[in-house]
């Protein structure tokens, strides 16, 4: 039910159960966020190399009160190539629409790309939904039932430095900016270790 996809400027591990990601991976520098600004495509689709019975469709969207928000930004993409890859379904989930638009635009996505601008190297960055106390027990929209996450997260990593922080959000129009937590924090609440060859406790917090 899992499936990788490579993209130019992005990967996902997508999941035909969820019919969202499962992560996205990306790796920002200097160089790529100094190419960004690409105009939007604003042009949704579904993946087709993923089968119909796994993937969202934009009918599914449609009228549901979600926006098809984005994992890997597209504000991130430096090539108009990027830009209309990252508007693949495979790379949305349902998210609130203030969220979307407010607090996760402006404290998580533009807060990343602001700190890949001044790195001095890579900094690789993981974003993802997560469903509580399941998959199959969250609220989902569409004919084809793409489940709704309760929580999203984004990993930073700056592999230079050796650290690491998440951004840790509720996905509802309430949600309000706040502190990042801990690497070790973030693997304990999803029970995912994302950077297996870094040993937590040399992680250090943002």
């Amino acid at each position: 039910m899992q499936r990788a996809l490579c993209y130019d400027a992005f990967a996902i591990l997508h999941s035909g159960e969820s019919k969202t990601p499962v992560y996205v991976a990306q790796r920002l520098n200097r160089a790529s966020i100094a190419d960004t600004g690409e105009k939007r495509t604003n042009k949704f689709f579904p993946d087709a190399r993923l089968r119909s019975a796994e993937r969202a469709s934009l009918d599914d969207y449609k009228g549901s009160g979600f926006d098809r928000g984005h994992m890997a930004p597209a504000g991130d993409m430096p090539t108009a190539q990027a830009m209309a890859q990252s508007f693949s379904l495979a790379n949305m989930v349902p998210q609130a629409p203030e969220h979307n638009r407010g607090v996760w635009a402006k404290s998580v996505e533009a807060a990343t790309r602001k700190y890949a601008s001044r790195a001095t190297g890579d900094v690789y960055v993981i974003t993802g939904p997560v469903y509580v106390p399941s998959i199959a027990e969250s609220p989902s929209i569409g004919r084809g039932q793409v489940r709704v996450p309760n929580y999203l997260f984004k990993l930073v990593y700056d592999e230079q430095k050796g650290k690491a922080w998440a951004y840790w959000q509720e996905n509802s129009d309430g949600s309000k900016a706040s502190p990042p937590i801990s690497y070790g924090e973030l693997v304990e609440r999803t029970g995912i270790s994302f950077l297996p060859s870094v040993n937590d406790a040399a992680v250090l917090h943002k």
